[in-house]
């Protein structure tokens, strides 16, 4: 077992898209298609044990990950402070989860779901494949940002606005500024700023330093953007009936 949390990892290295990851993604997609079953649910303490689910599960995967680090020696503030956006979706989303905050609620929708499906996608596993700890820790983590993302909305009934997209988009410039010179002054990377994860990434096929920092802003906009998509076609439908209605 201890083989499994060790630093030196002996196993086969991660596998993008390989049956393991294949097999957690499945299980992430099914428990948010679940939520469209529990919405309609009149059972509000199962709802509860849910959403009390979901925090658990965060605060574990984040928990478990820094006491790990700190067991193998690896923890240092250049690494391991709160500041990559994931991780501050972590804690906030705990909060969203637990007093259903609908002003962190805009942000765990639009970066919660863009930025932790991403790396769902292509988890930064390092040396590390399955079924080592640290593969499952981020896919947990990551899944639960998503999930708590998805539960505030299928669930709960909370859902995004145009000024919600235009908030996100501000605050996620100001906080990269914010993060750009906290790293200058600590030596750090938080969020790559300042280089490319070590582990391959979308990162990989967006140009060197700094091109790949606006080719970053440009994607994130996007996607942002194409999450709100489904609700600006529903706001414009619910005209269009009033409109014919009337």
């Amino acid at each position: 077992m201890g083989q499994y949390f060790a630093k030196e990892w002996a196993g086969p290295p991660f596998e993008l898209f390989g049956s393991w990851h294949l097999g957690c993604l499945i299980v992430t997609i099914l428990i948010n298609l679940s939520f469209i079953w529990l919405r309609k649910s009149e059972n509000q303490t199962q709802k509860d044990r849910v959403r009390y689910g979901i925090v658990i599960m965060l605060a574990l995967s984040e928990g478990s990950w820094h006491v790990w680090n700190i067991a193998i020696g690896e923890w240092t503030i250049q690494t391991h402070l709160p500041f990559h956006l994931c991780a501050v979706l972590v804690w906030t989303s705990i909060i969203m989860l637990l007093t259903k905050n609908y002003k962190i609620y805009e942000f765990s929708y639009f970066l919660g779901i863009a930025g932790a499906s991403q790396a769902l996608l292509t988890p930064e596993a390092g040396i590390y494949g399955f079924p080592h700890y640290r593969v499952f820790q981020t896919i947990c983590a990551h899944g639960s940002i998503v999930t708590a993302a998805f539960f505030m909305t299928l669930v709960e009934g909370f859902r995004p606005t145009w000024a919600s997209f235009k908030r996100v988009i501000i605050w996620l410039n100001i906080y990269g500024v914010t993060v750009l010179i906290i790293n200058v002054l600590l030596g750090s990377n938080y969020m790559f700023l300042l280089r490319k994860p070590e582990t391959a990434s979308l990162m990989d096929f967006l140009g060197p330093w700094p091109v790949y920092l606006f080719a970053l802003e440009a994607i994130a906009l996007f996607l942002c953007f194409l999450l709100y998509v489904p609700w600006m076609i529903k706001d414009r439908q619910n005209e269009s009936t009033v409109a014919y209605n009337g």
